[in-house]
């Protein structure tokens, strides 16, 4: 970790600041300038009873990654410990949301230089948090955790950069880019033309020798639906009047 991470990590500086407002309350010869991982524990430990006796909240993810030199981190603690002793309120100095990793760090590097999956998990898992917390299931939900954020990284690198990557489009994203602008209201044509030719005359065999002939209607605009339920009828009702004139 950098130096600015690490200098806060054993909550040292933290108890400085706090010796200033209340001096009666906080000794700094209570508190050990040391780097070890006990160390950081005991002097957060106080820091912690003071807190609780002053009725101030400071969130433990905070203070549990400052303990762990998680990047950008300690610069939230101070803003958090500003606004405890000052009552005011700052712009935050952070432009992303901290999820206690370096995403925001990577995605902003090309793509060569970015962590694979196994030094993203180094970078982001201390060794201390490993000691300090040897549950191996939690240990091992931050890793999925971690190499989600790399799988989604990945996929928003091609997405955003695909020539890099040479990502070739689907078979709907190109029907997609090809569709037409306006679409017409009827999807397929007729296969029946919309204009029928009319039938040969029909000559009547009953007494009546009267000829029969078919009447064409035009349907022009009609969806090939519409039109073939015409037809339908069309003959339904020349079927019915060949049918009167044998009878007679």
């Amino acid at each position: 970790c950098d130096v600015w991470t690490r200098d806060f990590s054993n909550g040292f500086l933290i108890a400085e600041i706090f010796t200033a407002y209340y001096p009666r309350e906080l000794k700094l010869s209570s508190f050990e300038n040391g780097t070890s991982l006990k160390v950081k524990l005991d002097n957060w430990a106080q820091l912690e009873k003071f807190l609780a006796r002053k009725k101030f909240k400071l969130p433990k993810e905070l203070i549990h990654g400052t303990i762990h030199c998680k990047a950008g981190v300690p610069e939230i603690l101070v803003q958090e410990v500003y606004t405890l002793l000052t009552h005011r309120e700052i712009k935050s100095i952070q432009d992303d949301l901290v999820n206690f990793t370096d995403y925001s760090y990577q995605m902003r590097l090309p793509l060569v230089p970015r962590s694979t999956a196994s030094k993203l998990i180094k970078d982001n898992i201390r060794l201390s948090e490993l000691i300090s917390n040897p549950n191996m299931l939690s240990n091992e939900l931050k890793v999925e955790f971690l190499l989600l954020l790399q799988m989604l990284q990945r996929k928003l690198s091609r997405k955003l950069n695909p020539k890099w990557f040479e990502v070739k489009p689907t078979v709907g994203e190109i029907t997609l880019d090809h569709l037409p602008k306006q679409v017409s209201r009827c999807k397929y044509n007729s296969p029946i033309s919309r204009e029928r030719v009319a039938p040969p005359v029909l000559r009547n065999t009953g007494t009546g020798g009267n000829p029969l002939k078919e009447i064409s209607v035009k349907q022009a605009g009609k969806c090939s639906f519409e039109s073939e339920i015409y037809q339908k009828q069309g003959k339904v009702t020349l079927e019915s009047t060949r049918l009167m004139a044998l009878k007679k």
